[in-house]
């Protein structure tokens, strides 16, 4: 069974990221004293008394707002409401009870979900009980009071919590599934591509460039089977970061990778590649994931039977470090090649998880050397005595030589050229370990 799904939910401002953080341990939602500033649901594993659950944090509700952005993270508080087992409702004791309050508690009583009133920013509960009990009109049971940033009452509230976790099955199996990271620069069509695999509006679209601001996580099935897709926040180049806001989106897109088995590099087909681009793949290649670049937007490109071979010398060209990559191009305006994917995500899976056995590579290496003579210096040569496979994602590769000062990047590219053409490994990096073979072993 699936973890049970806590929500925290609230009109912004009252400190719901900063609770979300607390409870997850690390800085995952972003904070700051702007109204609207935690955008998107953010998705984040915690445990308390041996209750595994997932914890949601969503932007704040403002029931009545016209803003196209507030509107729609009312939006997605809605969707995290629905998907929720337990609600954390959080308000504000110095700001008092409001009518936004009385709004939002209106929308939960809908919801027909349990839900646990909680009065944040409480710093000293013999001063300031008598203004938590005027949260008792809001007929939603007992107010909590804690303080999310003093870390007050957090153990009240959690075995609160606990209570109603109580009932719900835990998971306890370490999960599988494979997890995809969309990455890229601001505005190419990442989130755009989220919606079109879930069928919903999952993440939040505007043409606002930088719009999603964290990492946040879905669940898509495709055939069967189950993938987490991880949407992150487009990187900008450093010299455009000026607020706080996109340091943490640069250090989430970075995590995100680190958490992912395939990472889709998007790439906007109007714009063309770009240096910042490169960069971004850079993070994928140097953590050794599976990567799938792709193309957005390509039905704004006027084509001839040329335009898709220059396109992809020009990324060849550009990401030449990437030359295992598998290149898709798509339009999600359209949808055209979409479906495919998955296709691509499932190969490059496959390749990440590729193993071979160390006969077949030692055989492979020996043909490798007789065919280009190992590099010498100073009159002694680079002997290689022998190589095995010692893991996957990505597939990792450990040489035995007799000097590793002799066994040049050359060298180790042309045997993993060797061992791309024997066995494809399409989509996925390879590691080499060189080792040095003492004169006793």
């Amino acid at each position: 069974m699936s973890k049970p799904i806590v929500a925290v939910v609230g009109r912004p401002n009252v400190g719901k990221s900063t609770l979300f953080n607390v409870l997850a341990g690390e800085r995952i939602s972003i904070v700051q004293d702007t109204p609207g500033v935690t955008r998107d649901r953010i998705y984040a594993d915690c445990t308390w008394l041996n209750y595994a659950f997932t914890l949601i944090d969503t932007g704040g509700i403002e029931p009545d707002t016209k803003d196209v952005i507030l509107s729609q993270m009312r939006e997605q508080a809605e969707i995290a409401i629905q998907t929720a087992d337990v609600i954390l409702f959080m308000t504000d004791v110095r700001q008092g009870l409001t009518d936004a309050d009385a709004k939002v508690a209106d929308m939960l009583r809908r919801s027909q979900k349990p839900v646990l009133l909680v009065v944040n920013k409480v710093d000293s509960f013999q001063k300031q009980m008598p203004d938590v009990y005027e949260f008792y009109n809001l007929g939603m049971g007992d107010p909590i009071p804690i303080s999310a940033a003093s870390r007050l009452g957090l153990g009240d509230m959690l075995d609160v919590l606990a209570e109603h976790l109580r009932e719900i099955p835990q998971e306890d199996t370490e999960d599988e599934r494979p997890k995809i990271a969309i990455v890229g620069k601001p505005n190419v069509g990442k989130s755009s591509i989220v919606n079109k695999l879930l069928g919903e509006n999952r993440v939040i679209v505007s043409n606002v460039a930088g719009t999603t601001r964290d990492a946040i996580d879905s669940v898509v099935t495709y055939h069967k089977r189950e993938y987490v897709l991880i949407d992150t926040a487009g990187i900008r180049r450093k010299n455009k970061i000026k607020e706080e806001i996109e340091h943490y989106s640069i250090i989430r897109a970075v995590s995100a990778v680190e958490r992912a088995d395939v990472v889709l590099l998007v790439i906007d087909a109007s714009e063309g590649i770009s240096e910042q681009d490169a960069k971004i793949a850079g993070i994928a290649h140097d953590r050794g994931k599976g990567i799938l670049i792709v193309v957005n937007k390509w039905d704004l490109i006027e084509k001839t039977d040329k335009t898709m071979k220059e396109f992809t010398e020009k990324i060849r060209q550009t990401l030449s470090f990437l030359s295992y990559a598998e290149i898709l191009f798509i339009s999600v305006e359209t949808g055209q090649r979409v479906g495919k994917l998955f296709e691509y995500i499932d190969v490059i899976l496959e390749n990440s998880n590729l193993r071979v056995a160390t006969g077949v590579l030692n055989e492979i290496m020996a043909e490798a050397v007789a065919l280009q003579q190992p590099p010498s210096d100073k009159g002694k040569r680079l002997r290689l005595y022998y190589i095995t496979q010692v893991s996957v994602k990505p597939p990792t590769f450990v040489v035995f030589v007799n000097d590793k000062q002799l066994m040049h990047f050359s060298y180790t590219r042309y045997l993993e050229n060797r061992i791309r053409q024997a066995f494809g490994f399409r989509g996925t990096a390879l590691r080499f370990l060189i080792r040095e073979r003492k004169e006793k072993d």
